[in-house]
């Protein structure tokens, strides 16, 4: 069980929320990880590798700040699968994205937050198919 701590879910929410308005009052750009990694896997050089490389690296700075304040505890983290399991995971959840034309963080916090219906149904089909996941491997196969 993870513990209950609403003063981090909240202060990790607002800077969501915050890096999320800025990017978009900045660029114009919807802040979906799926979208903003998968346009640095590109050929073509000019402004729009230089705004995501530089949103990524914000990301991993703040994690990694996060680590060494002791905010985070990153030895928490555990998979229980093995290399293939967590490859053929991350090219799932890879496909998943493209097919879905976003993520999580893109459909569920900025779609939802512009009221979009094709986010609405998107997240409702990743809550629906990861509690699916949940249950099949915890219940029925027992993982």
């Amino acid at each position: 069980m993870t513990e209950f701590t609403p003063l981090a879910g909240i202060a990790g929410g607002l800077l969501i929320a915050l890096s999320a308005i800025l990017l978009m009052a900045s660029y114009g750009r919807i802040a979906g990880l799926s979208g903003i990694f998968g346009g640095l896997l590109t050929t073509r050089r000019g402004p729009e590798i230089e705004w995501r490389a530089t949103f990524l690296v914000g990301l991993l700075t703040g994690t990694a700040l996060a680590v060494v304040t002791g905010a985070f505890d990153a030895t928490t983290i555990s998979f229980s699968g093995g290399p293939l399991t967590i490859i053929v995971g991350g090219l799932l959840v890879g496909a998943g994205t493209a097919i879905g034309a976003g993520c999580t963080s893109g459909h569920g916090i900025c779609g939802l937050a512009r009221l979009s219906p094709r986010s609405l149904v998107a997240t409702c089909v990743f809550m629906g198919l990861a509690v699916a996941t949940v249950f099949i491997t915890r219940h029925v196969i027992g993982g």
